[in-house]
């Protein structure tokens, strides 16, 4: 070991401590679990349980619950999505209190800091200047948290894992095919969606079943993720084949909803999981191939975007309507409701005005600029900021870091024991990466056919978690 070496290798081990420390890797959860107020509630009527017939069935009935969300969400209003999310949080108040399991056992880091950052939504609530209306969006945001706890214990099981994927997957190809339906007939626009003065004007933007193509490609975007994932991941090759062809058709209608949020998440997503597939299989490459994998990669991917952006003419003049600025009137829209939002965050920045589209429409009147209404902060981290204060979007930030950090140790774990599952997980890492990279700009984050995908892919990084005492795959196969 060189001089150099010697001085930065105590700083690395310094670091890596500090990392380990600050994202919950050496958590004890059992002990956390056993030290906690909550044991006293977990498995209060766990007697009852061991007597039911019907709770041996527990986590696939569980399972069929979030699978009636993830099926229904592009068919149904948000009242009746509503309705299903409180069937499932009731669901996981049942098992919670009849649970025979080891405290603690189905605790992670992330569950932690969910927590935390709902106890600071609780705090912003209470000191809102709209308190009602951040008491609905408290509700709500409560509503989405305990999905992610079932969500994060039923899908501990690799075949209900595989279930919920495959209905998801499904339901997504139905609402892509209905989109190529509307890009080969034509659909009549609900809204002013292109500038009228564009190139574009004429364009048919297609929206599907959830009636805005902004919502469709954000809906869209995990499906593309996770139909490449499910190439990798099925073993026969008629699944393999029917995976690329949804691949191919929910691509497609992707980019044919001319969300440019939409398509800035494709790229960042299909980028992510390209580099996570060639570090997954490097392992088997040769040692050239081993250093030179990942740039080649990058550079075809770089290469095929660029290509795309050159060749098609609505690609090209769609692209290029993002770096004009103020001269088009979606950018000029974003700046000025930026701008006022700014203004919001600046006279409450610890706590924000509350949780919630209904506090945020209460209180954007008193800052917009004449013309410019807003349901929406249209960036998610000001929405964050806004909503909860930097103090939630700290929390938030914190909860990232954490989340990739635990889904990277495990993803190194599943590639160790060659576990198929592994490509689930390159497929949520992705899907997150894409799914804020199209929120910096957009807010159909916070409408429940996405939100919903988005604590799904929470919970999927949540439910391969292993403490680090525990041996073994676990849940890879």
């Amino acid at each position: 070991m060189n001089p150099v070496q010697q001085q930065l290798n105590p700083l690395w081990k310094s670091l890596s401590a500090f990392w380990q420390w600050f994202t919950l890797m050496n958590l004890a959860p059992q002990q956390w679990g056993e030290s906690s107020y909550l044991h006293r509630v977990i498995g209060g009527l766990r007697t009852w349980r061991q007597g039911s017939h019907l709770m041996k069935w527990a986590e696939p009935i569980g399972a069929l619950l979030a699978i009636a969300v993830f099926a229904a969400a592009p068919f149904m209003s948000t009242s009746l999505i509503g309705l299903l999310l409180v069937a499932c949080a009731g669901y996981w108040l049942l098992l919670t209190i009849t649970d025979d399991s080891e405290i603690g056992l189905g605790i992670t880091p992330i569950h932690l800091l969910v927590l935390l950052y709902w106890w600071i939504s609780v705090v912003a609530t209470g000191l809102s200047p709209v308190r009602t209306a951040a008491i609905e969006g408290l509700s709500k945001l409560t509503l989405y948290m305990l999905l992610f706890a079932l969500l994060s214990r039923v899908l501990r099981s690799p075949r209900l894992r595989s279930a919920l994927i495959a209905v998801y997957l499904l339901t997504a190809f139905l609402v892509s095919v209905f989109g190529m339906r509307q890009w080969i007939f034509g659909a009549s626009a609900l809204a002013t969606w292109v500038d009228a003065e564009s190139t574009l004007a004429g364009t048919t933007r297609v929206y599907s079943f959830l009636g805005n193509p902004n919502l469709l490609a954000a809906y869209l975007l995990p499906a593309c993720v996770f139909s490449a994932a499910a190439f990798f991941a099925w073993k026969r090759w008629v699944p393999k084949a029917l995976a690329l062809l949804m691949w191919g058709i929910n691509s497609f209608c992707l980019v044919v909803t001319f969300s440019r949020g939409g398509w800035i998440g494709f790229v960042v997503a299909g980028f992510v999981f390209v580099m996570l597939l060639v570090h997954w299989f490097s392992r088997y490459l040769p040692r050239f191939w081993r250093i030179w994998a990942l740039p080649i990669a990058f550079g075809a991917t770089a290469g095929c975007v660029l290509l795309a952006v050159i060749v098609v003419d609505p690609l090209r003049d769609r692209v290029a309507s993002m770096f004009m600025g103020r001269e088009d009137s979606s950018n000029n829209f974003r700046i000025n409701v930026w701008m006022a939002v700014i203004e919001m965050i600046k006279d409450r920045p610890v706590l924000g005005i509350g949780p919630g589209n209904d506090a945020f429409n209460r209180v954007y009147p008193q800052y917009q600029q004449a013309g410019y209404t807003a349901l929406s902060a249209y960036s998610i981290l000001l929405e964050i900021a806004v909503e909860t204060g930097f103090i939630g979007l700290s929390c938030f930030l914190w909860l990232l870091m954490t989340v990739f950090t635990q889904a990277w140790v495990q993803l190194q774990r599943l590639r160790q024991a060659a576990s198929s599952e592994s490509f689930w997980l390159m497929a949520a890492i992705a899907t997150m990466f894409g799914m804020l990279s199209h929120g910096l700009f957009d807010t159909v984050w916070y409408r429940p056919q996405v939100s919903t995908l988005w604590w799904l892919m929470l919970s999927l990084v949540a439910s391969y978690y292993l403490p680090k005492l525990e041996e073994g795959v676990g849940s890879g196969e």
